[in-house]
């Protein structure tokens, strides 16, 4: 795989992340500076396509590594430094002393040298398929060694991308030099608002899956949120309906965007319809389209959601309140796979995928009378119920981040700090509003703030910190029950004394409803799923 340079534009993205980093690492705190390497490894790393951005010290003497720094693109841990000494000492000595980049695949050669033969079998034990191996420093010698990893051994590094890293890794170098060697040379520290955006201190916000297959903007990695993604890294390369349940701002139409961009349609539309913000008279026009003359006003013919999304993806957001009279023609096209526009007798075909996104309870709605049948069965075909903020508190601190860091530079701030008190009141409140709340409130926060500080303004947000119940309606109740009877038994259903016989329902009988409450299993049974491609572990 080689990278294509003038697509992705990397040159530009290495040369800012370079120069951000340069422009603050005369900074005397070593915590500032860590953040800035690891923001500066990430978008390197990101711009570059591969996995693993390692920057590791180069002893003058001797065998032992002092330190390094690293970034991998999944939210992993690792426990020890890429080609450390005491893996790879004679690569090492080859890297201080003759200042040549290195390249290697996993795979063995005849006629490698010793050196090369040993790393090579250092990167195929790690679970690296190719890796370049850049020296820097100041002086005769090399100081660092920075290492990119791809998992994959068929990435080819191109010779331009060898030679300006070669150039913008003399600026770390040297940069890194002056602190390190000469300390007596490290100025006060650059004030933060004199700084780009990109290189004030703020703590690098990780995904919790690789942003080149379509989650970039899904931000956390707690345990239930894991599981959500696993079940969309499970349907996204069928071509099934999916239907997401949770409620108002757990980030719905974020999850149909991961979907349709990880799916085979990703390449045609995603196109969007919230059926609850349209008037019912409305609806069928944007659903369908209409014919000129249809109706007062349809001066001209108009193609409709269906059309405009042939071969791609309708998300029909809230389709829970879609009146009764639509619910039948969209099951006709849901099964046939045809329609009329509105004031036409001539049917089109369509080849579309739908997800659909709805916070009621649509087994109730359909007891209910509201919500027919057989369109409910026709569309959960594979339920995800995305979890609320409040049962995922320990991704809350991501979230904040991600949130000053796009909308700071808008507002004129330049936030360094969250106050450990402050993101304790953010994690310890209920969140009725979910995600959509907590960006008015950071946002809100952002306004009030004037300093390098973030000052929570809605410091009543206390009043409602206390655990709410698990669900005060029926459906809230029956799910919560039935998840705790689950986790009792280790997700085991069948069997004596397990969930369906302490539950009194059939086998069946419960899977319908885990199906129908979107419950899913929370435990590390799904997380392999996370992991489409290969780790690097140093």
């Amino acid at each position: 795989m080689t990278m294509d340079s003038s697509r992705h534009g990397w040159r530009k993205t290495v040369n800012r992340a370079v120069r951000d980093f340069a422009s603050a690492a005369a900074s005397p705190d070593e915590a500032t500076l860590r953040s800035f390497l690891n923001t500066m490894l990430r978008e390197i790393g990101e711009a570059l396509g591969v996995d693993r951005c390692v920057l590791v010290e180069l002893p003058e003497r001797g065998p032992a590594v002092r330190s390094g720094y690293s970034w991998r693109r999944t939210a992993e841990e690792w426990t020890e430094d890429s080609f450390e000494s005491r893996s790879c000492p004679a690569l090492v000595q080859c890297l201080r002393l003759e200042r040549e980049p290195v390249v290697l695949r996993s795979v063995l050669e005849v006629g490698d040298d010793a050196p090369i033969a040993e790393a090579k079998t250092h990167l195929r034990q790690a679970g690296g398929g190719a890796a370049l191996i850049v020296p820097i420093g100041v002086g005769p010698r090399a100081a660092w060694a920075w290492v990119f990893v791809a998992a994959s051994n068929e990435y080819v590094w191109e010779e331009a991308v060898i030679e300006h890293l070669q150039m913008v890794g003399d600026f770390v170098s040297s940069a890194l030099h002056v602190r390190r060697r000469a300390p007596e040379l490290v100025v006060a520290p650059v004030p933060v608002a004199a700084l780009p955006i990109r290189a004030r201190a703020a703590p690098p916000v990780r995904n919790v899956v690789p942003s080149s297959r379509g989650f970039d903007e899904i931000i956390g990695e707690g345990r239930a949120l894991r599981a959500a993604l696993a079940a969309l890294e499970e349907v996204s390369q069928a071509d099934s309906t999916v239907l997401l349940l949770g409620e108002t701002g757990t980030g719905k139409e974020l999850f149909a965007r991961a979907l349709h961009a990880r799916g085979p349609r990703g390449a045609f539309p995603l196109v969007s319809v919230n059926c609850a913000a349209l008037p019912p008279t409305l609806i069928e026009s944007e659903l369908f389209g209409h014919q000129r003359g249809a109706f007062t006003g349809a001066v001209t013919p108009r193609q409709g959601r269906f059309e405009l999304a042939h071969r791609g993806t309708l998300f029909l957001d809230e389709i829970g309140d879609l009146p009764l009279d639509l619910q039948a023609k969209l099951l006709r096209v849901l099964q046939e796979g045809s329609f009329e526009r509105v004031g036409s007798s001539q049917t089109q075909a369509v080849d579309v995928r739908i997800i659909g996104a709805t916070h009621r309870d649509l087994g109730r709605a359909v007891a209910d009378g509201e919500f027919r049948a057989d369109l409910y069965y026709r569309l959960n075909v594979f339920p995800i119920r995305l979890p609320p903020l409040r049962e995922r508190r320990e991704d809350i601190p991501a979230l904040v981040w991600s949130i000053i860091r796009k909308r700071q530079d808008a507002l004129r701030r330049h936030i360094t700090t969250v106050p450990a008190e402050v993101m304790q009141t953010l994690q310890q409140y209920s969140w009725p509003g979910n995600i959509r709340e907590l960006e008015n409130i950071v946002e809100r926060a952002l306004i009030h703030s004037t300093g390098e500080t973030l000052v929570l303004l809605d410091g009543n947000l206390e009043m409602f910190a206390a655990e709410p119940a698990q669900g005060t309606t029926l459906m809230g109740v029956e799910r919560a029950h039935i998840e705790g009877v689950l986790r009792d038994c280790g997700w085991r259903i069948n069997g004596l004394g397990n969930a369906a016989e302490r539950l009194g329902l059939h086998p069946n009988t419960l899977r319908f409803r885990m199906k129908k409450l979107g419950i899913v299993r929370h435990d590390s049974a799904r997380e392999p799923h996370l992991r489409p491609g290969r780790a690097w572990a140093g």
